[in-house]
C-alpha cells in the first residue's frame, strides 16, 4: 500500500510539473537559422521532425524563458511568407487600365505552394502553443516577416502571447541572452515595410504595364519583352546613364605644365610638381618654361619632416562589405551578401546587414581577437593586438542604426572554401585591422624656387606598417627623397614642359554605384545588391570588361524619354523622399496611412503626365531600337 502511494505521488508530481511547462513556438527566418538557434538553446539536445514544408523542419527541446520551464518547438519560414498582390480580377494585363492600379484593392497573400505549406505548419503548431517568439533577423525586413508570422498564428490562436528575440549573432551566449531579454515586436517598423511594399506594387505594376503595352506595339524588338519599372531600380539605372553620358559628351581640353626632375644619384629620382599645377594657354606656359631656363638653378626654400599616419579602416558596415567585395575580391554585392548570410547563420560572423560602424562599448572585443589567434595566416598579428598593442583599439565611425554592431568574426573557420573563404577572410582581416593601430611613417616636403617659379616634392618613409601587416588589400610604400636639408641649391636634371589633356570621368563600378545609392538614399543597405542585380537581369545595364557598368539600349532610352518630359524619374529625388518617409514611420513621426496616400498621389501625377506625353518615350526609344 505504501509503495502504491509513493508511485501515485511520483506520477502526480511529474504530471503536475509537466502541466506547468509553457508551450512555446519559436519561428526563425530561415531553416539554417532555426537549426542553429535550437542547437544553442537546447545545448545540442533538440530533436527534429518534419513539417508540411520539406525545407522547413521543426526542432523540439526544453528550455526556460525568464525562469519559466518551457516545451519549445523551433521552426522557420523562408524569408517573406507573404507578398502584396492586387485582387485576382485585376492581375491580367488588360483587366483594367494601368492607371487604375493606383486604386484597386491590395492584400498580402502567400504566393506559392511552398509558402502555403509553411503557413499550414505555423497554423498547426500555433494551436498547440501558449507563447510565440519571433527569431527573424533584426532589421526592417525581419520585423515585417515577424508580423506576417504573428498574423498567421494569431488568426488560429488569438490568445497567443507574442515576444521578439533581439540578437546580432547566432552564438550560444547571444541566443541565451536574447531569450532572457525578450521584447515586444516593433509594429511601426513593420508598417513602414508594408507601405513600401504596397507602393512598389502599385507603382511598378502601373508603369510596367504602361511601358510594356505601349512599346511592344511600337517596336518589333520589344514585342516579347517585359519592360518593367521599379522606383528604386530606375534611379539605379539613372546613375549609370548619367555617368555614361557625361563621358560621351566630354570634350578633352589640352593643358601644359612644368615638371622638374632631380636625380642626385643613381638610386634616387625626385619629381617636383609645379605649384601652378597646369595652364590651358600654351604660350603662357612656354613663357614660364623660358623663365626657368634663364637661370636653371633650384634653391631649396624649405624642408619639413613630420609624422605621417595611414589610418586603419573603420569598422565594417554592410555598404563597406559590398564595396570591398566588389573592388578587392571581384565578387558582386549580391553574391557577397548571399555568402555573408550563410556565414552568419552558421555562426561564423555577426549579422551582416548593419548601418553601424561604431563598436558599442559593452562589446568585449578581446575574445573575438583571441578566437583568431590559431590561424596561420593572421594568428600572429591577432596575438600582437592583445599583447603588444595593448588590446583592441577600434576606430570610431559616425553611423549607428542602434540595432546591430559592425560586421565582425565570431569564431575561427578552417573548413571554408572558394568565395565563402575569401569573404570570411576579408571580414577577419578588416576586423583585425580596424582594432589594431594606424600605420606610422615620416613625410618629408621640399619646396624649391627656380627663378621665381615654385615647385614641391613629397617623400614617405614607412616606419611601422601596423595594420597593413594584416590588411593585404591596401599598400603604403616608401617614396624616396634625397636629404635636401644638406642641399641649399642644385642643378635640376631636367625641366620639361609637358602637354596633357583633361580626362573624362571613369565608368561606374558596382562599388561606385553602391556608394551613390547609399549617398542619395536609394534603397537600404539590405536592398542595394538586389536592385543592382535586378537591373542587370533586365538588361537595363550591363558590365563592360570585368567591372565597368554601362547602360543597355533600353535603359538609356527610357531615361532619356522621361528626362525629356522634365521629370526626375531617373534621378534619386522621388525615391529618396520615400525612404526618408519610411524612416519617419519607424521613428513614430509619420502616420503610415498618410505616407502611403501622399506617395501614391505623387506617383499618380507623374504617371498621368507621362501617359499624356508618351510620344517622347517613343521618340527616345526610336534612337536606339528598331521599329516594326
Amino acid at each position: 500500500m505504501l509503495i502504491e502511494k509513493r508511485i501515485y505521488q511520483c506520477i502526480r508530481r511529474f504530471y503536475c510539473q509537466d502541466m506547468s511547462r509553457i508551450k512555446v513556438l519559436c519561428v526563425a527566418e530561415k531553416n539554417d537559422a532555426a537549426k542553429n538557434i535550437a542547437a544553442h538553446l537546447s545545448r545540442g539536445n533538440a530533436t527534429r521532425k518534419e513539417g508540411y514544408s520539406k525545407f522547413n523542419k521543426i526542432y523540439e527541446f526544453q528550455c526556460e524563458v525568464n525562469g519559466r520551464p518551457c516545451d519549445m518547438k523551433m521552426t522557420s519560414v523562408s524569408g517573406h511568407l507573404m507578398t502584396h498582390e492586387v485582387e485576382t480580377k485585376y492581375r491580367k494585363w488588360y483587366s483594367c487600365a494601368p492607371a487604375q492600379l493606383f486604386d484597386v484593392p491590395v492584400s498580402k497573400i502567400c504566393p506559392t505552394e511552398s509558402a502555403n505549406n509553411i503557413k499550414r505548419t505555423l497554423e498547426k503548431e500555433a494551436r498547440w502553443a501558449k507563447m510565440l517568439i519571433i527569431w527573424t533577423d533584426c532589421d526592417r525586413e525581419g520585423e515585417n516577416i515577424g508580423f506576417e508570422i504573428i498574423d498567421v498564428c494569431k488568426a488560429i490562436n488569438p490568445r497567443l502571447e507574442v515576444k521578439r528575440a533581439k540578437f546580432s549573432e547566432i552564438t550560444r551566449v547571444s541566443m541565451e541572452r536574447a531569450m532572457q531579454t525578450l521584447v515586444e515586436p516593433d509594429l511601426l517598423t513593420s508598417q513602414a515595410v508594408d507601405v513600401r511594399g504596397e507602393l512598389d506594387l502599385r507603382i511598378g505594376a502601373a508603369f510596367t504595364r504602361f511601358q510594356t503595352m505601349t512599346l511592344q506595339k511600337k517596336f518589333a524588338t520589344l514585342s516579347q519583352k517585359l519592360i518593367s519599372y521599379g522606383s528604386c531600380q530606375f534611379p539605379t539605372v539613372g546613375f549609370v546613364v548619367e555617368r555614361y553620358k557625361a563621358i560621351e559628351n566630354f570634350v578633352p581640353e589640352p593643358f601644359w605644365k612644368l615638371k622638374v626632375l632631380h636625380q642626385p644619384d643613381e638610386e634616387c629620382k625626385v619629381e617636383f610638381s609645379w605649384q601652378r599645377n597646369r595652364l590651358f594657354d600654351p604660350e603662357a606656359a612656354q613663357v614660364y618654361k623660358d623663365i626657368c631656363d634663364e637661370n636653371p638653378k633650384a634653391k631649396v626654400e624649405n624642408v619639413k619632416s613630420k609624422p605621417k599616419s595611414k589610418w586603419r579602416p573603420l569598422p565594417m558596415d554592410t555598404v563597406e562589405l559590398e564595396k570591398l567585395s566588389s573592388r578587392k575580391l571581384r565578387i558582386t554585392a549580391k553574391e557577397a551578401m548571399k555568402i555573408a548570410e550563410k556565414l552568419y547563420t552558421s555562426g561564423f560572423i555577426s549579422y551582416p546587414r548593419t548601418e553601424t560602424n561604431i563598436f558599442p562599448k559593452e562589446l568585449n572585443l578581446r575574445p573575438l581577437v583571441e578566437a583568431q589567434a590559431g590561424d596561420a595566416r593572421w594568428g600572429a598579428f591577432a596575438n600582437r593586438i592583445n599583447q603588444e598593442f595593448g588590446g583592441p583599439n577600434p576606430r570610431k565611425g559616425k553611423k549607428s542604426d542602434q540595432a546591430h554592431p559592425p560586421i565582425h568574426p565570431i569564431k575561427a573557420a578552417t573548413n571554408l572554401a572558394g568565395n565563402d573563404a575569401r569573404v570570411y577572410e576579408l571580414i577577419v582581416r578588416h576586423f583585425l585591422a580596424c582594432v589594431s593601430q594606424d600605420a606610422q611613417g615620416k613625410e618629408t616636403t621640399v619646396n624649391i624656387d627656380i627663378n621665381g617659379e615654385k615647385f614641391i616634392a613629397h617623400g614617405i618613409t614607412v616606419i611601422q606598417k601596423n595594420y597593413l601587416e594584416v590588411y593585404i588589400y591596401e599598400k603604403w610604400s616608401d617614396k624616396q627623397i634625397a636629404n635636401y636639408e644638406a642641399i641649399k641649391e642644385f642643378q635640376p636634371t631636367s625641366i620639361n614642359l609637358v602637354q596633357g589633356e583633361t580626362e573624362p570621368p571613369q565608368l561606374l563600378t558596382e562599388a561606385d554605384l553602391i556608394s551613390l545609392m547609399d549617398k542619395h538614399g536609394i534603397g537600404t543597405d539590405a536592398t542595394h545588391a538586389d536592385h543592382i542585380e535586378t537591373v542587370k537581369q533586365r538588361e537595363y545595364i550591363g558590365v563592360q570588361g570585368n567591372d565597368k557598368l554601362v547602360p543597355g539600349f533600353l535603359g538609356i532610352a527610357l531615361c532619356e524619354g522621361y528626362d525629356s518630359m522634365g521629370f526626375q524619374m531617373s534621378k534619386p529625388n522621388l525615391r529618396a523622399e520615400l525612404e526618408a518617409d519610411l524612416k519617419s514611420i519607424c521613428e513614430g513621426n509619420k502616420n503610415p496611412a498618410v505616407v502611403l496616400q501622399e506617395q501614391i498621389a505623387k506617383y499618380r501625377l507623374v504617371f498621368e503626365l507621362a501617359t499624356a506625353q508618351v510620344e517622347k518615350i517613343e521618340a527616345a526609344c526610336a534612337k536606339y531600337l528598331t521599329g516594326p
